[in-house]
């Protein structure tokens, strides 16, 4: 009789899978808040192009780790891909589709930002650089969004996370899509909402997070969606 290969025990999975949602969580937050926020003066395009400029290394730095935080986005893709493929293998690929497209396209939305570093003596392209940037992001996580609604439903079905983790989870992805087609679509109604309508996502990534670095997966029930 050929035995079954051995995987990877889905605890370690899960304590690295938390560690690394931690990071990204941390990460993005420091680079949204504390670089581009920092640097980036709405309505004020000479503004900002004189603190890229005063700052650089900064806003390289910024750039730079967002590169980081996405490798650690695709690692994280693929471990979410184990954990959640013994519930349905094809969903979980779809999951994992979703999420490439959507680090894909965040990753191609860091040449603005490097454009905007480049034309620090032209305002007015540093402000569209930047504008060009935003929409991107959005554009991004919309893909981000499928991924949430997917993954949320293989949590829901699984046995071994609560399914209550799975909704908010759904919830953060409805929040996502809900942003992003009112940042396109209307962006004076997207001012209005954001960032309420982003709590949702805060909750649901938080909650799958600290999940999975406190008390990952329930390795018995695990076992048997793989012997099933």
């Amino acid at each position: 009789m050929t035995q079954a290969p051995p995987h990877t025990s889905p605890r370690v999975l899960s304590r690295i899978g938390g560690l690394l949602y931690l990071i990204v969580i941390i990460g993005g937050f420091y680079d949204e808040v504390f670089v581009r926020g920092g640097l980036i003066v709405s309505g004020d395009a000479a503004a900002t192009a004189a603190n890229i400029r005063s700052m650089e290394s900064l806003w390289r730095f910024g750039i730079a780790s967002e590169m980081v935080l996405l490798m650690c986005v695709v690692v994280l893709a693929w471990i979410f891909y184990l954990l959640l493929r013994p519930v349905s293998r094809d969903l979980a690929l779809l999951m994992l589709l979703f999420d490439f497209v959507a680090i894909a396209v965040e990753a191609a939305i860091q040449l603005p930002l490097l454009a905007a570093m480049f034309a620090v003596g032209n305002a007015d392209l540093v402000s569209l650089s930047v504008r060009v940037h935003a929409y991107g992001f959005g554009i991004a996580l919309i893909f981000f969004a499928c991924t949430f609604l997917v993954r949320g439903h293989l949590i829901v079905t699984s046995g071994y996370i609560p399914k209550a983790i799975g909704v908010l989870v759904q919830l953060a992805g409805v929040g996502y899509l809900v942003n992003s087609f009112a940042l396109l679509l209307a962006p004076a109604f997207a001012n209005m909402i954001f960032p309420a309508i982003l709590l949702p996502a805060f909750i649901g990534e938080s909650s799958i997070c600290l999940w999975l670095l406190f008390k990952g997966v329930n390795v018995a029930k695990w076992e048997q969606q793989v012997a099933s």
